[in-house]
C-alpha cells in the first residue's frame, strides 16, 4: 500500500496533463506572462499511463486528470481511455476530471464513450458579465454548454467548483445553490488557496467557510452528513434532500488527517501535497529506462517525506514556487 509515515494510505491520484488554460481566472493567473513549461519537458502519452499504471499497481484507485485545462492535450481521449482500461487489486480504476467546460460541447460524450465516469466543472458566478472580469475571457455561454453537454453525456454527479471573492462575487452563494440544485449539480464551494499565479493572495481578504454557511443557512436548512472520510468536501445536506452542498475548507478547517491523494505534474514532477515544497522527479527516471520496482520506490520515496500538514497556519509558511496551474488540482 502506498502508506506514508503518518499511516495514511493514499488511493488517489490527481494527474495534471497541462499547465495551460484558455482561461485568465482572477485568483490563478495573471492576466498575461505566465512561463509554459516547455513541449518536451511534457510526460508523454505513453509515459504518463506507465506512471500511472504503476500507481494503480501499487494501490491507486482513483484517478482525476487535471491541468491547468486538461481537455486542452490533444489526446486527452486517448488518455482517458487508456486510464479506464487499467484495473488493480481493488478492481477497475475511476477516471474523472476537473476542467472549466469550454471544450465539453465536442468532447463529452467521446471522454464519456472512453471510459471518463464524471467531472469537476469550475464556475464562481452566473452573471455573463461578471464571468468575463473573473476570467478576462468572455466565455461564460460555452462555460454552460458545456456543463450542458455533460449532463446529456451522463457524466454525473456534476460536482460545480465555485470560489467566493469578497465584495466580487459573494452576493452570489445562494443563487449558485439555487442553480445547482434545480439542475441536480453538487455545488461546492472552495476556500481561495494560496497557490495564485501572481502570489497576491491574503488570508484576511479570503472568504472563509464559517462565513459561506452562515450566509446558506439564512436561505436554506442544512444538516451535515455522517461519513466524509477521506473526501476533501464536508458535505450538507439542503432543505430535507436530496441535494447537497460541499464546502472545502482546506485554509481554516484542513483536513489533512485523512488526505489520501499524490500529485503528478505534466512536467512528471511527483508532489505529495499541494503545498509541498519538493518534488520526487519521475520523467528522468522513466526517460532513464528505469523499471517498474525502481519507480514504485519512487512513490514511496516521496510519501515518506509527507508532512501531517500542509502548514498553512505555520509562521514560517511559504507558498510553493509553482502556482495551482503548474501544480494540477
Amino acid at each position: 500500500m502506498l502508506t506514508d509515515g503518518h499511516g495514511r494510505v493514499h488511493r488517489d491520484l490527481r494527474v495534471s496533463l497541462t499547465d495551460r488554460c484558455n482561461l485568465r481566472c482572477t485568483y490563478c493567473m495573471p492576466a498575461e506572462g505566465m512561463p509554459w513549461l516547455p513541449t518536451p519537458d511534457l510526460l508523454t502519452t505513453d509515459e504518463l499511463l506507465r506512471v500511472i499504471e504503476v500507481a494503480v499497481a501499487a494501490g491507486i484507485t482513483e484517478v482525476r486528470l487535471t491541468g491547468g485545462e486538461p481537455l486542452l492535450r490533444p489526446d486527452v481521449v486517448d488518455v482517458v481511455r487508456g486510464v479506464a482500461a487499467m484495473s488493480g487489486e481493488h478492481g477497475p480504476v475511476e477516471v474523472s476530471l476537473t476542467s472549466n467546460a469550454l471544450r465539453l460541447p465536442k468532447l463529452a460524450q467521446p471522454l464519456a464513450d472512453a471510459g471518463l465516469a464524471r467531472v469537476n466543472i469550475s464556475l464562481d458566478t452566473l452573471r455573463a458579465d461578471r464571468f468575463a472580469s473573473m476570467t478576462r475571457r468572455d466565455r461564460f455561454q460555452d462555460t454552460m454548454a458545456g456543463i450542458a453537454a455533460a449532463d446529456a453525456a451522463g457524466l454525473a454527479p456534476i460536482k460545480i467548483n465555485t470560489v467566493l471573492m469578497r465584495g466580487v462575487n459573494d452576493d452570489e452563494a445562494g443563487d449558485l445553490l439555487r442553480w445547482a440544485l434545480d439542475h441536480g449539480y453538487e455545488l461546492r464551494f472552495i476556500e481561495q488557496m494560496p497557490l495564485d499565479g501572481g502570489h497576491t493572495w491574503q488570508r484576511s481578504e479570503m472568504i472563509t467557510a464559517a462565513e459561506i454557511l452562515g450566509w446558506l443557512r439564512e436561505d436554506f436548512d442544512l444538516v451535515e452528513m455522517p461519513g466524509r472520510g477521506a473526501a476533501p468536501a464536508e458535505r450538507f445536506v439542503v432543505d430535507g434532500g436530496p441535494g447537497t452542498v460541499g464546502i472545502i475548507a482546506s485554509v481554516t478547517m484542513p483536513f489533512c488527517g485523512a488526505c489520501d491523494r499524490l500529485r503528478l505534474t505534466a512536467d512528471g514532477q511527483l508532489r505529495s501535497c499541494l503545498f509541498a515544497r519538493g518534488e520526487t522527479d519521475l520523467r528522468t527516471p522513466l526517460r532513464d529506462g528505469s523499471s517498474e520496482e525502481e519507480v514504485t520506490a519512487l512513490l514511496h520515496s516521496c510519501l515518506a517525506g509527507k508532512r501531517p500538514g500542509h502548514g498553512i497556519d505555520e509562521p514560517g509558511f511559504l507558498q510553493p514556487p509553482r502556482p495551482m496551474s503548474a501544480i494540477g488540482g
